[in-house]
């Protein structure tokens, strides 16, 4: 069945053989799918004379080729990537016999599992050879195999969304008819019409591929976040089944993914789906852990709605950092500030409940959950240190803060003073709409007093007045934890007073040095 759009036309490949006699008439396209089939079009229009290059080196060397995955989906989507990834009969060795004389360059580090990788111009290409991958369902990875065709390397694909293909070059292709010489959408497993009702199912049973894949139930997670899927009914019990399973998986994949996800347009999709099912669980149960408590500022929720909530609103204030993009550190830091209230929940007389210090302790928490998911230092140090600031706003009060205090609270910060911003504005969640209004207003004091401190006194950048070399010299003493002792002093001192001249500091230095010799320090 042809759908012609446009400068492409499509060959249709119904996900179920005609039977024959007589032949059963292929279904027509729903206006959904036939919605998608022209964003397919719309999104593949730049990148035609590529694939028609490509699928007619294949087709000279008597070889298949299709476009298939992610690229294709997207696609069906309206969306554009570079990347792109095929999928062909021919091995390692004659995939790169053909691409070598064409791409601008060639690398081979997959080239262990079928894969070898190159790039045309802009476009950053990926082909593999068929797979037929071998699990024992005990290991951590796959045996690799090579299969003999396309429908037997799509029916092991985890999403039926993910297991369509445009066929460029095989058997049955006229080189010579159509703008792309024929390409062929191939859709075996009903990708179109998950596509169309935004579903995730299985090419087969969902036992089965979770099965051979444990990781693949965070994919499902991921592309809830990501594309705003929701899971069909046998895939959720699947994933509820085997929950436990993803403990065979590195913490490396599992973070991968938990990253993907974060940085998605819509991480509570995903993060309610792995809560639920009991996927979290595994990796990461102290989100779940906290569907159970209730945050004592704000009792219409439990600490994990609140939590979710703070992301979101974290999420729209991003723009504030002034980095672009998706901010990691900040949305980890708002889906975990408060991972220390369960272990600090204490129940006080007259029904009250209270969390003491539970930012120290959600700090610690969070550096021992992020090293367990082998995050790098630097994001596992930066997420921790918004957990443990996260209430330091609060005894800010109607801006009795001293300017010491601000000044404290900007050198505390450090460079995640954009990141605290948003974290301590997005941790209101309180349906009182004066009381919202209240802590807006307060917050945007504390704001322009550090603004004005900043331009006043190169906040940003603070130092005590004198530097080593010049503490050293008039203590007479030379580098080592003394000479740090006494650059502390004078820090606290430039904190506490602000800018006090190099004089003041060399005689407030002598005097804290004098007090302690006679300490016995």
């Amino acid at each position: 069945m042809w759908w012609a759009r446009g400068e492409l036309a499509l060959a249709v490949v119904p996900g179920t053989p005609q039977s024959t006699p007589p032949p059963t008439p292929p279904t027509p396209p729903s206006p959904e799918e036939v919605a998608l089939l022209r964003a397919a079009v719309a999104a593949l229009a730049p990148q035609l004379p590529l694939l028609r290059e490509l699928g007619d080196r294949f087709a000279r060397a008597g070889h298949e080729l299709a476009l298939v995955g992610g690229p294709v989906r997207d696609a069906f989507l309206g969306r554009i990537s570079p990347d792109l990834d095929f999928t062909t009969d021919a091995d390692p060795d004659q995939i790169l016999a053909i691409v070598r004389p064409w791409a601008d360059t060639h690398w081979e580090i997959g080239r262990a599992f079928g894969t070898i990788g190159c790039r045309k111009g802009d476009a950053v290409i990926e082909i593999t050879t068929y797979r037929s991958d071998v699990y024992d369902r005990t290991s951590r990875k796959p045996e690799v195999a090579f299969g003999t065709s396309l429908e037997e390397d799509l029916v092991r694909r985890d999403f039926a969304v993910n297991a369509m293909a445009l066929r460029l070059a095989g058997p049955g292709l006229d080189p010579g008819a159509g703008p792309l010489g024929g390409l062929d959408f191939v859709d075996r497993h009903g990708g179109l019409a998950d596509l169309a009702a935004r579903r995730l199912r299985t090419p087969g049973r969902p036992e089965d591929s979770f099965a051979d894949d444990p990781l693949r139930m965070m994919r499902a997670a991921r592309f809830a976040a990501q594309l705003g899927f929701t899971v069909a009914p046998e895939v959720y019990a699947a994933l509820q089944d085997r929950a436990g399973t993803l403990e065979i998986v590195s913490a490396e994949r599992i973070r991968d993914e938990l990253v993907k996800l974060l940085l998605a347009p819509d991480p509570r999709a995903g993060l309610t789906l792995l809560v639920d099912t009991g996927l979290a669980d595994v990796f990461l149960p102290e989100l779940p852990a906290l569907r159970l408590e209730v945050d004592e500022h704000h009792r219409h929720k439990d600490v994990y709605e609140h939590s979710l909530t703070v992301l979101e609103q974290a999420i729209a204030l991003e723009d504030r950092i002034g980095e672009g993009g998706p901010d990691l550190v900040v949305r980890l830091a708002a889906l975990l500030h408060d991972i220390g209230k369960p272990a600090t929940r204490r129940f006080e007389p007259g029904g009250g409940v209270s969390f003491h210090h539970h930012e120290l302790v959600g700090a610690r928490l969070t550096t021992k959950r992020l090293k367990a998911l082998r995050f790098d230092k630097e994001t596992v140090r930066d997420v921790a240190r918004l957990v443990e600031l996260h209430l330091r706003f609060h005894g800010y009060g109607d801006g009795q803060w001293t300017d010491s205090a601000v000044r404290r609270y900007v050198t505390d910060a450090g460079p995640l003073l954009s990141r605290l911003h948003v974290l301590t504005r997005s941790d209101c969640t309180t349906r009182n709409a004066r009381k919202a209004a209240r802590l807006a207003r307060t917050y945007d004091d504390l704001e322009s007093r550090i603004a004005r401190l900043a331009a006043e006194e190169e906040l940003a950048a603070i130092r005590p007045e004198l530097d080593g070399h010049e503490i050293a010299e008039i203590l007479g003493i030379r580098p080592g934890p003394v000479l740090g002792e006494a650059y502390r002093f004078l820090l606290g001192v430039r904190l506490d007073e602000g800018p006090i001249g190099k004089a003041e500091a060399a005689q407030r230095l002598r005097a804290w040095w004098a007090n302690r010799d006679e300490g016995g320090a």
